[in-house]
């Protein structure tokens, strides 16, 4: 054996453990980061480079992959791209909010089985975009991560607003929303410009997922997921399967996906920062307020429970169907061995990324 040999032998497979799991790369540190949040905050908060990359890191890092992703984005695959974001924020938030709406009109702000209406709305039109980007990374192709921008629409409460009904407040969030494609936008700008630059950014995904799960996992207090209770869990178990089945009908029947539609179900998520939108909607609307505390950690719940079925959901789909293989950039198939690392996203492989990928 020679020096680099022992040098380079891996003493703990971490990352090949990591991806043996679906969304493995983004789950299991979101697991670790809820744990060390809930129970040792302290340690994160002691300032400086520990805290900025542990416990505040996750916009950065989240904003750096979806500049990476934008880069991977030419002008002759902008439309499939805006083909697939336009079915995931129709088929993950637009039909399932409608029909939440509906059944508040039915029975009430109470809704049904101890989870209201507030609770339901918010754990069903958003999605977690780390854990999309993540998944896709491995399972899809530049049109599938592209389409992330659909979380940028209905992140945070606006679409939770607009719902209810409540006016006035559509400036903010609208400000909100031109921030969260800025980095996409300059992504494929320079993508664009030079194509050097889908090369450099190549390696991006496998570096900051880790990284980003961790942090949002700090976010997530694992005593308000217990007293969401029964309740919680059963809101998580519900967004899932729902969720990500309609999108899943979306890629296979409207975008003609085959044996990739199950990547659909890893769309049937609840966003880690909607945990603070009943708070945001009892504030600007009085008469929901009495169901901000129960809402918040029954979507907290649902968070967690969601970011853990909706990948295992999309796995086994995947499976079935064929699908549950490594694409390139084009949509090719490739193996393991063909990427840089075991597991890694096979993100931007060259620096000639001009081909369309067809629908």
């Amino acid at each position: 054996m020679t020096r680099n040999d022992a040098t380079d032998r891996t003493i703990v497979p971490i990352f090949d453990f990591m991806n043996r799991l679906p969304g493995g790369l983004m789950l299991i540190p979101l697991v670790l980061g809820s744990i060390v949040g809930t129970f040792a905050m302290p340690a994160l908060e002691i300032g400086s480079f520990t805290t900025a990359l542990f416990k505040d890191g996750a916009l950065a890092l989240i904003a750096l992959l979806i500049f990476a992703t934008g880069t991977h984005v030419t002008a002759r695959t902008s439309g499939p791209v805006l083909a697939h974001a336009a079915v995931i924020l129709t088929a993950k938030s637009l039909i399932p909010a409608t029909a939440v709406v509906l059944l508040g009109l039915a029975v009430g702000l109470d809704g049904i089985a101890g989870v209201s209406i507030l609770a339901l709305l918010v754990a069903v039109d958003n999605s977690n975009g780390g854990l999309w980007l993540a998944f896709t990374g491995r399972y899809g192709d530049k049109r599938d991560r592209g389409a992330y921008v659909s979380s940028a629409v209905n992140d945070g409460p606006f679409l939770s607003m607009v719902f209810l009904g409540v006016s006035g407040l559509a400036a903010i969030p609208g400000t909100l929303l031109l921030a969260a494609i800025i980095p996409f936008v300059l992504g494929m700008l320079v993508g664009n410009l030079d194509p050097k630059w889908r090369e450099v950014m190549r390696s991006t995904p496998s570096i900051v997922i880790p990284f980003f799960a961790f942090a949002l996992g700090t976010g997530i207090d694992l005593g308000n997921v217990v007293r969401g209770g029964a309740s919680g869990l059963l809101v998580g178990a519900v967004v899932a399967p729902f969720t990500g089945a309609l999108v899943y009908f979306g890629y296979r029947y409207v975008l003609r996906r085959g044996a990739k539609s199950g990547l659909g179900f890893a769309a049937g998520t609840t966003a880690g920062n909607a945990i603070a939108t009943p708070a945001i909607v009892g504030a600007a609307d009085p008469q929901f307020a009495p169901y901000v505390e129960t809402a918040t950690a029954q979507v907290a719940a649902s968070a967690l429970i969601t970011a853990i079925l909706a990948p295992l959901i999309a796995s086994w789909v995947l499976k079935r169907q064929g699908g549950l293989t490594v694409v390139d950039e084009e949509g090719r198939e490739v193996t393991d061995e063909k990427t840089d690392a075991p597991g890694e996203p096979p993100v931007g492989r060259s620096g000639d990324d001009d081909t369309d990928v067809r629908l």
